[in-house]
């Protein structure tokens, strides 16, 4: 009888050995590097779109360009969106085997896709198709859902490094999305950037 509960108890351990393998929660580091990224793009967002006039945020160059009014809209429904990619990774369970397969560091996601060098068409459902109505209402969209996914990540137990995304550059993990989302606002920061630094933008 002892060494059958000895046998039961050694099983409970390794079970539970098993769980907490698959079930890592982040790190207070990692949990930091992120919503410190995820304040600061948003900041540097909304500093750079602060006091702008109607004429100045629907101004194109031309019809083949976004406004920065357009580009705010893509930049809301891309908050929205790319954090659904993280909720949809927590369908499945954590899986520590394929940990291997994402190649990329975080900082290598970030400087991908903050990067201007190379310009991408997004897909048809982050065009901007006035969505939410006005400028004012993407704004206000964007910072909700930015302030709804920080408390996600301040609050969430969920194992994200053992969880994955496929995007057509490679496969990342969960985490790395949120950074990729954080990254994407940088990104498209830039671009309004550029467009009030063009030469034929109204000066009011």
């Amino acid at each position: 009888m002892k060494n059958f509960k000895t046998l039961l108890f050694t099983q409970a351990l390794i079970l539970c050995g098993l769980t907490v393998f698959a079930q890592n929660s982040l790190t207070k580091e990692e949990k930091n590097t992120a919503i410190n990224h995820l304040k600061q793009s948003q900041n540097e967002l909304l500093v750079a779109v602060k006091d702008l006039t109607e004429a100045q945020l629907n101004y194109k160059s031309s019809e083949e360009v976004w406004s920065i009014a357009e580009t705010m809209e893509h930049i809301a429904i891309a908050e929205k969106n790319i954090f659904g990619i993280v909720e949809m990774t927590l369908k499945a369970d954590p899986d520590p085997s394929k940990r291997s397969e994402v190649m990329m560091s975080d900082e290598q996601v970030l400087a991908l896709i903050t990067s201007r060098d190379q310009k991408v068409k997004t897909r048809p459902e982050f065009e901007p198709t006035n969505s939410f109505g006005s400028y004012t209402g993407s704004l206000d969209a964007f910072k909700a859902q930015r302030k709804s996914n920080m408390v996600f990540v301040k609050k969430t137990k969920e194992d994200l490094r053992n969880r994955y995304f496929d995007f057509p550059f490679g496969k990342v993990d969960a985490y790395q999305v949120v950074l990729f989302m954080s990254g994407h606002t940088q990104r498209h920061m830039k671009q309004i950037v550029e467009i009030i630094k063009s030469d034929s933008f109204p000066k009011a």
